[in-house]
């Protein structure tokens, strides 16, 4: 048993919040410290092939992390790939210099990947060729034995006894070459990620958890990538302020051209203009650059060529035919917000009310955050469009439906059956 894991031991005094008495000091946490120091950032096939040759040959799970440049970039690539393994130690590999990585992917499949918040790093894991077959979120294993606060350095120093050091988690991490400390903060990301894999098991299986998250560890595994968004123009920022249809379709406009240009400077698109600016463009409707130019967002900075590429922007959408103008947003699929149910059917306010109280107090029961024990919109949902004969094995099946997990269902299907009845 490593240190790490003998800290853990006593996960649960960790996790009540026990505090020693007034005049006793709280002894230091002390720092974590790369076991192998920092291994050298793998640029080359042939260093990535001896990594994966490393890798394969390595027993029990494998702990894997991945930096984006999330505020800097387009798009959220990964630049960094972090990966700890028993028997292979860690690697760094840079996906820039290596940007196949399907090789190391297949050599894991048939690993368990240990990873925090899994579903960040997946897409960008998976446009590498890195895909799990198995995993174990740290994160969610951390909401779902009722952990307060499941940031990974919170996780490591409630649960190991180790702290994590901090600073480095929303720099650039696109550029070239990273700086030592940058490397050394992504190293120990994946310094105890097993530990803290192992201890949360255990608590898991104290409390009766585990088989929990295995159903939703493999559900995060089996899920197909998400589908592109439809019109993503109309999540612009203050998009509501925004009401007749030409000021939408300058929104379209500028959105779509911003979009083009960050795309082919590989930056984020906030960094090429804001969404603040285009909202301002919109609801002006300027009808030259000089015009442009007093909104802001698009003030003296803005160099003359930039100001014209904006307002030929809001130029074509002025001169759209009617017919050619973006609708209104539609309302998305399912019920009204609830604040307008008890006007619309009181019955099902009704039915949301009970279903609520219940499933608020059978997750504090469980100490884990209600979204964790059932979405919200499930629960909406089925008040709002009950099954029409509201068996226990039907509202089971509802659930189902909407994608609930086997232990879900059995903790929440008898409350919701209540809350119909009631309803009724």
């Amino acid at each position: 048993m490593t240190d790490a894991q003998e800290t853990a031991a006593d996960t649960s005094l960790r996790t009540t919040g026990g505090a020693p008495p007034d005049d006793v000091a709280p002894a230091p946490i002390p720092l974590l410290e790369p076991r192998e120091g920092i291994p050298p950032v793998v640029t080359s096939d042939d260093a990535l092939a001896q990594v994966i040759a490393a890798f394969a040959a390595g027993t029990g799970p494998v702990a894997v992390d991945a930096e984006r440049a999330s505020g800097y970039r387009y798009g959220q690539r990964a630049y960094l790939v972090q990966l700890r393994r028993e028997g292979a130690g860690s690697a760094l590999v840079d996906p820039v210099g290596c940007p196949d990585l399907s090789g190391l992917g297949s050599a894991l499949s048939d690993t368990e990947w240990i990873l925090h918040a899994a579903t960040q790093d997946l897409p960008c894991l998976r446009d590498i060729g890195m895909t799990p077959t198995s995993l174990f979120d740290t994160e969610l294993a951390g909401r779902l034995a009722g952990f307060p606060r499941v940031g990974l350095g919170a996780m490591v120093e409630n649960v190991l006894g180790y702290a994590l050091e901090k600073g480095h988690s929303a720099v650039d991490w696109s550029t070239r070459p990273l700086p030592e400390p940058w490397l050394r903060y992504a190293a120990l990301d994946v310094e105890l990620l097993i530990d803290l894999r192992d201890a949360l098991e255990k608590e898991l299986e104290r409390q009766g958890k585990l088989e929990w998250a295995r159903e939703e560890f493999d559900a995060i595994a089996s899920a197909p990538p998400a589908p592109p968004r439809k019109d993503p123009w109309r999540r612009t920022s203050g998009m509501h302020k925004v009401r007749r249809r030409r000021q939408m379709a300058v929104v379209r406009e500028l959105w779509t051209t911003r979009d083009q240009v960050a795309q082919r400077r590989d930056v984020s698109p906030g960094k090429v203009l804001g969404d603040a600016a285009i909202v301002e463009a919109a609801l002006a409707l300027p009808v030259n650059v000089q015009a442009l130019t007093a909104l802001p967002g698009f003030g003296h900075r803005m160099g003359r060529r930039q100001l014209e590429q904006w307002q030929a922007a809001v130029d074509r959408a002025r001169a759209l035919p009617e017919s050619e103008l973006p609708q209104p947003g539609q309302q998305p699929a399912g019920p009204p917000p609830p604040r307008s149910w008890a006007d619309k059917d009181p019955a099902a306010a009704a039915r949301l009310s009970a279903a609520r109280t219940a499933v608020s107090e059978l997750a504090e029961r469980l100490r884990m955050p209600q979204e964790n024990l059932i979405t919200p919109d499930t629960v909406r949902r089925v008040c709002w469009e009950p099954p029409a004969n509201p068996t226990p094995s039907a509202v089971e099946d509802t659930l189902a439906g909407y994608g609930a997990r086997n232990w879900q269902i059995q903790q929440v299907a008898p409350l919701l059956l209540r809350a119909l009845d009631a309803g009724a």
